[in-house]
């Protein structure tokens, strides 16, 4: 199974939204959402403030973090809990595959973690800048 995870933005909806709808003011985010919708099988939201998100989960409300700037500790942190939640919603099995579609600072510190599991990783746009990213999006969706 393929598993898209896609990381929130600091654009966001004004007003409590569903994950799939609270993010959408963000470009980035609507063209990753429709390219994990076409190519995956199921994604969450890799959310720096709520961790693993169900994108038809209950709304949440509009928040201010962000992984970008955080230390070290802080992100591998996180990393532990987005394993722990992974790992809790039976999507780190062997044979699955997670797509990582988020900035470096959502998966610098993930990736030993998810080396140790039986998941294979893969991260598309890796190494590219914003405008880079967005083109990617563009030419497949």
């Amino acid at each position: 199974m393929e598993i898209g995870l896609v990381s929130c933005t600091k654009a966001k909806e004004d007003s409590a939204s569903t994950p799939r709808e609270l993010y959408e003011p963000s470009a980035l985010f609507r063209k990753a959402r429709r390219y994990v919708e076409e190519n995956h099988d199921v994604w969450y939201v890799l959310s720096a403030k709520y961790n693993v998100l169900d994108p038809d989960g209950s709304p949440i409300e509009p928040y201010d973090e962000t992984l970008n700037n955080a230390g070290v500790e802080e992100r591998r942190e996180w990393s532990r809990a987005i394993v722990g939640q992974l790992r809790e919603r039976d999507l780190l099995a062997e044979g699955n595959t997670l797509v990582i579609h988020a900035g470096k600072a959502y998966y610098e510190e993930l990736l030993p973690l998810l080396h140790e599991e039986p998941v294979d990783v893969e991260i598309p746009t890796e190494g590219l800048r914003m405008g880079e990213t967005l083109s990617w999006y563009n030419e497949r969706i």
